[in-house]
């Protein structure tokens, strides 16, 4: 059966495309929808716009349920293969109004304004492969705990590594499918993962990051696994999940850029730092803790070298004068929308717009 239904799936069907429609529903989580299209679309203008059962997603009341689709950025399609295409979409009421988890809608004004800039991102995701049986990471025992962690960050072996295969699929999907996908690595526990994202520019980070997890969602649908973006998935002595932010602007990457440009921002972050951990993830106050790498939630704190801070300044930064930083507080059930909304924000002094969401607008169970 498996075979046949392979080569059903296989089937030349002349001009016509399939578009995959993945949108952010109103608990964080992916959904997704196919259209059949005619033709090829060559760019995201010749894709039709298209609504879904608001009702069905926690987005709309039963009685006025409708609510539309806008195309936003396009994907080749590493399930279907090519010509066949993933289409990331942001949502809107039947009046053409963002609903209120479109955090998609108020990042992409800021950063049209921040387009001089050239504002450049790269994210990590960290994640953990979880069992469908026990709802534990690959790698946990039914009963009790495996060995402490610090054999597990990028080792190799049986004993060490759990879930290789998944994390290698998602990469290559990743790839083909276009996305700016600069490796993945082991993190320190069994399970957990760690995939990055650029460098980007501007509004493909939080698309693109999207598009990532929705891919690693169909990957473990195949393998039979799920994955937590939960902060802090296992209590006690191992640790959380982070999204750790790695930013730049253009003046900050030129000569000089250290102390005329990254370092006022560390100011400007410290004086907006309770605004920016309410949009960097439910669940963060057990993963910011002063321990495992991470700074206290309650202050903001920066230094060069250092990954107890909240925010990193690289040792080479420092030494040749421009380049980046590394925001280390977003949860790993962060927003890429909001939290790279607010980051050019509050360094680049582009005020938010109006009605802009400014708490985070839903958590992200396992999927």
């Amino acid at each position: 059966m498996a075979m046949a239904l392979e080569q059903l799936k296989s089937l030349d069907v002349g001009s016509k495309c399939q578009a995959e429609y993945v949108w952010i529903d109103g608990s964080g989580g992916l959904r997704s929808k196919g259209r059949t299209l005619d033709t090829v679309p060559r760019t995201v203008a010749d894709l039709p716009k298209w609504n879904y059962d608001g009702s069905s997603t926690e987005q709309a009341p039963g009685e006025q349920s409708e609510v539309l689709i806008y195309p936003q950025a396009m994907y080749p399609d590493p399930f279907r293969g090519n010509p066949n295409v993933i289409v990331m979409c942001d949502t809107y009421d039947n009046q053409g109004n963002p609903l209120p988890t479109n955090t998609r809608h108020h990042c992409a004004k800021v950063m049209e304004k921040a387009t001089s800039l050239e504002p450049w991102f790269g994210i990590e995701q960290e994640f953990f492969l979880m069992k469908t049986t026990d709802k534990k990471p690959l790698g946990f025992p039914e009963n009790g705990y495996p060995r402490p962690q610090g054999p597990y960050y990028c080792s190799v072996g049986a004993e060490n590594i759990f879930g290789r295969d998944v994390a290698e699929a998602h990469w290559r999907a990743c790839i083909f499918a276009g996305i700016k996908i600069s490796g993945i690595n082991a993190e320190v526990a069994p399970g957990q993962w760690e995939f990055q994202i650029g460098p980007t520019l501007g509004m493909e980070q939080g698309d693109m990051m999207w598009v990532a997890r929705y891919l690693l969602g169909r990957v473990c649908e195949i393998a039979g696994c799920e994955y937590s973006l939960e902060p802090k998935p296992v209590k006690g002595d191992w640790n959380g999940s982070g999204g750790h932010t790695n930013f730049s602007t253009k003046p900050m990457r030129e000569a000089g850029g250290y102390e005329k440009h990254i370092l006022p921002a560390m100011e400007k972050l410290r004086l907006k730092h309770s605004e920016h951990i309410a949009v960097y993830g439910e669940g963060n106050a057990e993963r910011l803790t002063g321990k495992h790498e991470t700074a206290s939630i309650e202050k903001f704190t920066y230094g060069v070298g250092s990954r107890a801070c909240s925010a990193r300044i690289g040792n080479d930064v420092a030494k040749e004068g421009k380049g980046y930083f590394e925001d280390r507080r977003p949860a790993s059930n962060f927003d890429p929308y909001l939290v790279t909304m607010m980051v050019v924000s509050t360094t680049c002094d582009i005020p938010l717009p109006a009605g802009a969401i400014t708490k985070h607008p839903y958590s992200m169970p396992c999927h």
